[in-house]
């Protein structure tokens, strides 16, 4: 049984139908990228998934339990974790602390020092700023300390919403690097991500979402060399 499965998913913001019967499945241990144009409905399967529409209809199983019934912050105990596009790095808090704010929810056992102490391994660049305040440091380096957030508490999969956006390019290049070394260690990744060319060579497989319904899914190899597909469903 796939680690993810949604079957038939409708939502909504208020009268606007933004999901259509959307099925698909995610298998543990590998990067899927959820591509398409802006306000295909890319962020809001997401958001689906993690119980943050307004209403949504339809089938959403995680480890073979059923999301829907279940509020946002059940979802996370559960071992689903979110990194937002908005990053939501909390001002007046270090990086330590925003750290800490990733263990709060967590229905594990686990000690703060020791996890802080592993994650910052795992973030260099963090590292050297625990005790800087959040806000204060690059877009690049907030987006990896809200990554690290969702990491801390050692979930199974991550949602993550347009990680790349606004990022230079090296450090661009540094989170792919992490997200295959995440991969490569057993984490199950879904990636939204503008930059296709990018999120289809770092995933495993491709699905292609347009005014709110999956059109294409294939591996991601299949799809970064049909530009054909590519022009017509992910061009700006």
């Amino acid at each position: 049984m796939a680690m993810l499965e949604i079957e038939g998913l409708d939502a909504w913001y208020g009268a606007s139908h933004i999901l259509h019967k959307v099925s698909l499945k995610v298998e543990k241990g590998e990067i899927v990228a959820l591509v398409g144009r802006n306000g295909a409905g890319k962020t809001s399967t997401l958001r689906a998934v993690m119980g943050l529409m307004p209403r949504a209809t339809g089938r959403v199983r995680f480890d073979s339990t059923e999301l829907l019934p279940r509020a946002a912050h059940e979802r996370f105990k559960l071992g689903l974790a979110y990194v937002p596009e908005e990053r939501r790095i909390v001002q007046g808090l270090t990086v330590r602390e925003n750290l800490q704010l990733g263990l709060v929810a967590s229905a594990r056992k686990i000690d703060e020092r020791t996890a802080i102490d592993e994650i910052a391994e795992s973030f260099p660049r963090l590292k050297e700023r625990l005790h800087q305040q959040g806000t204060t440091m690059s877009g690049g380096e907030q987006q990896m300390l809200a990554i690290a957030r969702a990491m801390i508490a050692k979930p199974s999969m991550i949602l993550l919403d347009e990680p790349s956006e606004g990022i230079m390019p090296v450090l661009v290049e540094e989170m792919g690097v992490l997200f295959r070394k995440m991969r490569d260690q057993g984490m199950t990744l879904v990636l939204v991500e503008q930059n296709v060319e990018w999120a289809l060579k770092l995933a495993d497989r491709a699905v292609i979402i347009d005014q709110g319904e999956i059109v294409h899914e294939s591996s991601a190899a299949a799809l970064l060399a049909d530009k054909d597909i590519q022009d017509r469903y992910c061009a700006v």
